[in-house]
């Protein structure tokens, strides 16, 4: 790698060295010690969107696109080379931005400990492309009659104001004017990420010297959105000797629908795998509005959720169920495993300390019944106690294909073998729900910790299938 002029970022329009943003100093605590405290810290785990500000990265339907992350689990170092926008970017007391004077006049704030992240979050969807009048909106769809998408906050909490005025504000919105500055900007490219690296921390140039380092560095980690990570390091103590930034390697940002699978790179953020898959695969639509929060899954990646092994991910259970494959990349080429041999034990894998998870290959043609049951405390942004993904294909009534993975039930992800034989070749009929419902509450090892009783995730499987049944049951006849 050549070495790279001073490490910066564009910060409200200005040009900031990165001095001082070793690990594990973060986002938000760098920004803070400029003077930028509006952004403040709430949870230090991506749940409470405090610290929410804009991040410049390129668009779908734009060039660039404002996207609303968390900075209080991304590391300072993993900006180089990007463009944010704090609160304070955004307006002034002498000139408001439309967001700050709608919440202002409609007492969309308190205290106002967590309005910035508002601001932040309720901005990226103001700039959203695409942000107009909704004419035929679906039935229990989330957006107001400005198109408003009601999920842009639904990580960002406020314990005082109450939703109502927020909601208010949201919702009066209009269209970004002419002139706007941050709407001009989208029409440009986002800016890319220049190799270089800092005390704790590289960018590499591409894939090659990626895998290099990991390869030559013990102890070296990978990191892209860092929604795993940054809990870690926050409230665990962690520590890597060096990270790895990969959230910008072309190679691991491909995505391809082909004739016979479906490819996702491994650093692409799950809303950019949402909006651009726009439906292909029906049971990971079925995912999304469930797995945490909007201002998570803009930073969380497929291959991080995957890499991080644990039990109780949601991705795991979906793959699982589709059949998908694990594309493995290191100096020495590529190899494919199969999800259902991917996890060794807790939080383990086949994957080697000189290997990345490339990208997941899901095999086409998709199963036609498809389902996502996530059993938790509260309905969204929470961890699962248990979660369960169907992709079943049936013909003239009968089972033909049977797909089940399980998450919550295990050590690890599991992949319901037993079930799926006690469907293929059955009429789908009550009375074979039944019979593989009590097979299904049989397929794991759950155990009893705070989130749920095994005896309850067991009978939980067990009513999963059940419904499912109930629920296709008037499309089957």
């Amino acid at each position: 790698m050549e070495q790279s002029a001073r490490p910066s970022v564009i910060v409200n329009g200005v040009q900031r060295a990165l001095v001082d943003a070793a690990p594990p100093v973060t986002a938000l605590d760098w920004l803070r010690g400029l003077g930028l405290t509006g952004a403040k810290e709430g949870c230090a785990e991506g749940e409470c969107g405090a610290c929410a500000v804009l991040l410049a990265r390129p668009g779908i339907d734009t060039p660039t696109e404002w996207t609303a992350i968390n900075a209080c689990l991304l590391p300072a170092a993993t900006l180089a080379g990007q463009e944010v926008v704090t609160a304070e970017g955004l307006g002034s007391p002498e000139s408001l931005h439309p967001v700050q004077r709608e919440l202002a006049v409609r007492g969309g704030s308190q205290c106002g400990y967590c309005t910035p992240g508002f601001v932040c979050s309720m901005a990226a969807e103001y700039y959203r492309p695409g942000r107009t009048t909704p004419a035929d909106r679906a039935p229990g769809d989330e957006c107001g009659p400005n198109g408003f998408d009601l999920h842009a906050m639904s990580g960002n909490l406020c314990r005082c104001t109450g939703y109502r005025p927020i909601l208010d504000a949201a919702y009066a919105l209009g269209l970004p004017d002419a002139g706007d500055p941050l709407a001009a900007r989208s029409g440009r490219p986002a800016p890319g990420a220049a190799p270089c690296r800092g005390p704790g921390w590289i960018r590499p140039t591409d894939l090659a010297e990626a895998l290099a380092v990991l390869a030559e560095q013990p102890g070296a980690i990978a990191v892209a959105g860092s929604t795993d990570l940054g809990v870690e390091a926050n409230l665990g103590g962690a520590r890597p000797a060096l990270l790895v930034a990969i959230d910008q390697l072309p190679e691991l940002r491909a995505l391809h629908v082909g004739d016979d699978h479906v490819e996702i790179g491994a650093a692409l953020a799950l809303t950019e795998i949402e909006r651009r898959l726009g439906g292909a695969v029906p049971l990971l639509d079925r995912l999304w509005p469930q797995f945490a929060s909007r201002l998570i899954r803009n930073g969380a990646t497929i291959g991080g959720n995957l890499g991080t092994g644990s039990p109780i991910g949601d991705l795991a259970p979906a793959l699982l169920a589709l059949g998908a494959d694990v594309v493995l990349v290191s100096g020495a080429g590529e190899r494919v495993v199969p999800m259902s041999e991917f996890y060794t034990g807790y939080r383990t894998s086949v994957r080697r300390e000189d290997e990345l998870i490339g990208s997941v290959r899901i095999p086409l043609p998709l199963a036609r019944t498809v389902a996502f049951h996530k059993i938790a405390k509260r309905k969204v942004d929470d961890i699962s106690s248990v979660a369960i993904g169907f992709a079943l294909d049936l013909v003239d009534g009968v089972v033909v294909r049977a797909g089940i993975g399980l998450g919550g039930v295990a050590a690890t992800p599991v992949h319901a073998r037993a079930t799926e034989e006690a469907l293929v070749g059955q009429p789908w009929s009550q009375e074979t729900a039944r019979r593989a419902a009590a097979v299904l509450e049989q397929e794991g090892a759950p155990l009893d910790d705070h989130r749920a009783s095994a005896a309850y995730r067991r009978a939980m499987l067990g009513q999963a299938l059940l419904r499912l049944h109930h629920e296709t049951s008037e499309v089957v006849a």
